[in-house]
């Protein structure tokens, strides 16, 4: 097929086009959460970019097979090997097994996906399902000479490598793992870079799980998890790996020291990678104590898709700075948005294609610039603005919106529906009342109004919490009042 599709390839630093292995396929992969805790809305932002570029490449007409995995064993509070296993940490705060906190925040991480429309990958994988697979490509490493067992643990050899840092371009000693402020040097290592596969004898002796090896009791390194799982399901060719920007080194530059010196070949040529979501502070983190959830985003009335919005506006290779004035401005323009759809006829027709196609073009343009998520919205309004009848401009969006998952179509359905339960009635006085035109609701309501001009507040007050507690909202309006069902 026809390969248009380009982004900025972090493994080479140019935009290029995917070229799949397979012609029409993409073989993709995502690094997953560590389910040790809630996922914090900067880990989703990526979550989110990932879940459009599916989209994207499945609009585009791509087969798609993305895999991701679930870390629940192996992920250190360092990603460079040393600190405490953040599964165990979390069975610890909790009181609770490694297991159980892996299924609590797996489940979780995935209803937090689904209000955010991020679709569930083709496959997940936790990464204790798949043990045999990492000791099948360890044993190969050892074989080759690319790993060595030294300490009770087994170690990559990043010194069998011509080229390791791949990422990036930086001084070795900068990069270095070993000389890192605050990381403690393994004293097992051959190199300083290098990094462990297994773990069976070490001051992690007392990991909660644990399995037979050829080397020991123990259990596998982070980094060869993503290798092991991506193979699996993907293959020895890989042509899509994501993840975000922090991965990029040590994670991403260890998978590709591991995974292509098992295979012989080169493994994963296009590499898409998702920056930070910023603070005032700086980068948020769980360990900075900046923790803000989709939960919380909800308990302030946000809805989670107006988050979505949010990061759609920017562009994935910038990082994108949080406040909640940033977000109260995306949750206008997006209650804006889904106001003017709302007030599209769908039976203003008919859907004239020829019409259509000059924005079908620019928003696949928009998509095959790097992700231009930011233009493709831009989009939206131009249809909104076009010449053309309503049902053409609902079928543009709901064609577009299969790639941006605002749920443009639907919101804007439930907006006409609430619309057209709303009546008002006015009172002899004058006073209005709006609502869904229950008589008894208006009645209560103008029983209120009347309690309050007679200075007879405790009255009103009563009425206001008897109407709550039918699950009836009343806002007091200029010349009137507005009743909602909550």
């Amino acid at each position: 097929m026809e390969n248009n599709f380009k982004f900025y390839n972090t493994l080479t630093k140019k935009i290029e086009t995917v070229i799949p292995h397979e012609d029409g396929k993409i073989a993709m992969y995502t690094c997953g959460p560590t389910v040790y805790h809630f996922a914090h809305i900067g880990n989703l932002r990526s979550y989110i970019m990932e879940d459009v570029l599916e989209k994207a490449l499945r609009y585009e007409g791509y087969d798609v097979n993305r895999v991701m995995n679930i870390t629940d064993v192996g992920h250190l509070s360092s990603d460079a090997d040393t600190g405490e296993d953040k599964m165990v940490k979390g069975a610890k705060r909790e009181h609770k097994t490694v297991m159980e906190i892996a299924q609590y925040y797996t489940d979780a991480f995935f209803a937090d996906c689904k209000k955010l429309n991020i679709k569930r990958p083709d496959v997940v994988q936790p990464a204790t399902g798949c043990i045999d697979e990492y000791i099948r490509i360890i044993e190969k490493l050892m074989d080759t000479g690319y790993a060595y067992f030294a300490g009770g643990n087994v170690y990559f050899d990043t010194s069998r490598l011509d080229h390791y840092y791949v990422f990036n371009d930086h001084d070795e000693d900068d990069l270095a793992v070993g000389v890192r402020e605050g990381v403690e040097e393994d004293t097992n290592k051959r190199n300083k870079n290098d990094f462990v596969l297994w773990f069976t004898k070490s001051k992690f002796e007392n990991q909660a799980l644990k399995w037979d090896s050829p080397w020991g009791v123990g259990y596998p390194g982070w980094h060869i998890e993503c290798s092991g799982i991506s193979m699996k399901y993907n293959g020895e060719y890989l042509d899509l790996h994501c993840g975000g920007v922090d991965n990029a080194f040590p994670h991403h530059t260890n998978e590709i020291a591991q995974s292509e010196s098992y295979l012989g070949h080169a493994w994963c040529p296009q590499w898409f990678h998702v920056h930070h979501l910023n603070t005032s502070t700086g980068k948020m983190s769980k360990s900075k104590g900046e923790f803000l959830t989709v939960s919380l985003l909800e308990e302030k009335g946000y809805d989670p898709l107006v988050y979505r919005f949010f990061c759609l506006q920017s562009h994935y290779r910038k990082a994108l700075v949080f406040t909640w004035e940033n977000l109260d401005n995306a949750k206008i323009a997006y209650d804006k948005l889904i106001a003017r759809i709302a007030a599209l006829d769908p039976k203003d027709g008919p859907a004239e294609e020829a019409s259509m196609t000059a924005l079908k073009e620019k928003f696949q343009k928009a998509l095959d610039a790097d992700l231009n998520t930011s233009l493709a919205i831009t989009t939206l309004y131009d249809v909104l603005k076009a010449d053309m009848h309503d049902a053409a401009k609902l079928a543009l969006l709901d064609s577009f919106d299969q790639v941006l998952g605002l749920a443009l179509l639907s919101h804007a359905e439930a907006k006409r529906k609430e619309a057209a339960k709303t009546t008002s009635a006015s009172t002899a006085s004058g006073y209005q009342i709006t609502g869904e035109g229950d008589p008894e609701i208006d009645a209560l309501v103008l029983k209120r109004y009347e309690a309050k001009k007679a200075k007879n507040f405790a009255e009103a007050d009563k009425i206001r919490d008897d109407l709550k507690a039918q699950g009836i909202e009343v806002t007091d309006v200029r010349g009137g009042a507005v009743w909602k069902r909550i």
